[in-house]
């Protein structure tokens, strides 16, 4: 089995639905349900990917609070290695508070804690060097790691032999493109949405903005875009794109992590980049089914099941 190093942002959600509004003073609104969950483009991609089968370690940062060890103990419910997740002290655990709107929008209050002050310092070398996978997950919320950090990391992991990919977090933030492009010749895949991409280039058409990527060194660029589905450009001339699966949308929060999880999960099992990608899409549209970014996923059969039975939506241009 594949040895998979999913490291990054590592956050606890908590979420609540609906929120049409919030009360005024101390007033009260009774909701549908309340969840917690691992969430992150690490931790929630590590979730998912343990769901498919995987066999996945975590690298990154949590504090030494309640809240952390609820966090190991959600990984490691799904067998998950926590081992190399560093313990900050003076720090609190990443996490999010997220009122899920009727219409599946997830507005978010949210605290950086730990995951702003990992750095390649708490990388352990050894296991980069000797996973098949490394995924990076959380750019732009890792103010310590983002940047010089994270080229460093996927260079030893990409010299090493690995399947190197990147997923990002959509933090407005001043020189986006400055900060990220130094990673850009040790990706295999760049899987940014298309909001986020949107914000490091500047442009508009979504072949531009997989161009940017590719000129900048990037073998292959994944520009997920929702309902309207996904477009894989490569480095040697291809295109791809890949629908999304018509279900009831009840909370968007960890569609993205779950792409990326199924995505690599399906490289992991030597499937090919079209078949992983239907699967990653799979599991996007199975997580808007339900709350929290660990919702929808059964398993890697039930979301093979759910490819064959499901209508996809049309894509969008």
């Amino acid at each position: 089995m594949s040895k998979i190093v999913s490291m990054g942002v590592h956050i606890l959600d908590v979420l609540g639905r609906h929120v049409s509004e919030v009360p005024a003073g101390q007033g009260i609104s009774l909701i549908e349900e309340i969840r917690i969950t691992a969430a992150g483009t690490a931790a929630g991609t590590s979730v998912d990917m343990a769901k498919l089968g995987c066999d996945v370690i975590a690298v990154g940062a949590i504090g030494n609070d309640e809240m952390g060890k609820i966090l190991i103990g959600i990984l490691n419910r799904y067998k998950i290695d926590t081992t190399y997740l560093v313990i900050k002290d003076g720090v609190q655990t990443s996490g999010s508070i997220l009122p899920i709107r009727p219409n599946g929008e997830r507005p978010a209050l949210h605290v950086m804690g730990a995951n702003a002050v990992f750095s390649f310092q708490d990388v352990p070398q050894e296991v980069l060097k000797s996973a098949d996978f490394v995924h990076c997950g959380g750019f732009f919320l890792m103010p310590k790691f983002d940047g010089a950090d994270t080229a460093q990391a996927l260079k030893l992991a990409k010299s090493s032999g690995a399947v190197t990919t990147m997923d990002i977090l959509g933090v407005k933030q001043e020189r986006m493109a400055e900060k990220i492009l130094p990673s850009m010749p040790f990706l295999d895949y760049f899987m940014p949405n298309l909001e986020e991409a949107q914000m490091i280039t500047g442009l508009l058409e979504p072949m531009q903005m997989c161009e940017f990527f590719l000129k900048s060194g990037a073998k292959s660029v994944v520009l997920k875009m929702g309902a309207r589905g996904s477009l894989i450009v490569g480095s040697d001339g291809s295109q791809m794109r890949i629908p999304a699966f018509e279900v009831k949308v009840v909370d968007t929060t960890g569609c993205g992590d779950a792409w990326s999880a199924g995505f690599i999960a399906g490289l992991a099992r030597g499937i090919s980049v079209k078949e992983s990608a239907m699967l990653a899409s799979a599991c996007g549209s199975l997580v808007a089914s339900g709350l929290g970014s660990d919702a929808g996923i059964l398993d890697f059969d039930s979301t093979m099941k759910f490819i064959k039975q499901t209508p996809t939506l049309p894509l969008g241009d």
